[in-house]
């Protein structure tokens, strides 16, 4: 198919209960942010905008170079503070957008084109995301883990916290112990928050009642399943590098961007 067209948004909020001012935490020479804002750069995106509701915020991005969105402090979810910069800069309801998250300096740009090439790929889907192949029974076990399952023709099933698909024959058998190795052929996925979107979609979005689904698991992806949008899922190989919550992650990716001289 011919080259897809894209716009990418970074979304970066200044309050964090575990790393306060992340988005302008330094990481050798740069905030956060700006190294964000370059890898979603590197991903040929046509536009990138930083949206932001704190002035340090804006600052740092307008004096490396970038274009910054203020946005209303209050939104509920980080796809209405989206739906607020489309509508902004005017953009046209069949134009594709990715959320490239404000606290991962070290995502690969070719998973942000990827997610776009999926929906534009894909005309019965709204959303676009991605997975990869759950490998411990930790991390299927584990709430804070966000599973999904898949329909056979790509499109997200459910998304949950819970470890989903069950797999009743292995539970009864002891074989789901921690330390454990998982058994083999369950096909579990975890779910990588990266998403791409139609901009019609992010527009309805704040319309659409909340789900009795999304308020239990806390996952507001799942609005968008209730109201019967569809949700593309790329299967990834591997895990991606995680993204910077906490002070100890921090200094992981500080020491990453040091060996690499970057």
């Amino acid at each position: 198919m011919a080259s897809v067209r894209f716009k990418a948004i970074v979304p970066a909020r200044y309050a964090s209960t575990r790393l306060p001012g992340k988005p302008l935490a330094d990481i050798c020479g740069k905030p956060m942010v700006v190294r964000v804002m370059e890898r979603a750069l590197e991903s040929g995106a046509e536009e990138v905008w930083v949206a932001t509701d704190h002035e340090g915020v804006r600052e740092a991005v307008e004096a490396a170079g970038g274009k910054v969105l203020m946005t209303k402090p209050d939104h509920p979810t980080g796809t209405d503070r989206l739906a607020e910069v489309v509508t902004q800069l005017g953009w046209a309801p069949g134009d594709i957008v990715v959320n490239v998250q404000g606290d991962e300096p070290l995502i690969d740009p070719a998973m942000v084109r990827l997610v776009a090439e999926s929906l534009a790929r894909d005309v019965n889907a709204e959303i676009a995301t991605a997975a990869h192949p759950i490998v411990t029974v930790e991390d299927f076990l584990n709430p804070g883990v966000v599973k999904v399952v898949c329909q056979k023709n790509g499109h997200a099933h459910y998304f949950s916290r819970a470890p989903i698909p069950f797999p009743r024959d292995a539970v009864l058998a002891g074989a789901l112990q921690p330390g454990n190795p998982l058994p083999a052929g369950l096909g579990l996925l975890r779910h990588v928050g990266l998403y791409a979107y139609r901009v019609g979609f992010l527009k309805a979005f704040a319309s659409l009642a909340p789900a009795p689904t999304e308020q239990i698991e806390l996952l507001e992806q799942l609005r968008a399943l209730w109201h019967g949008y569809q949700i593309r899922v790329e299967t990834l190989s591997e895990a991606p590098p995680a993204g910077v919550d906490t002070p100890e992650d921090l200094a992981r990716v500080r020491a990453l961007f040091a060996a690499n001289n970057q």
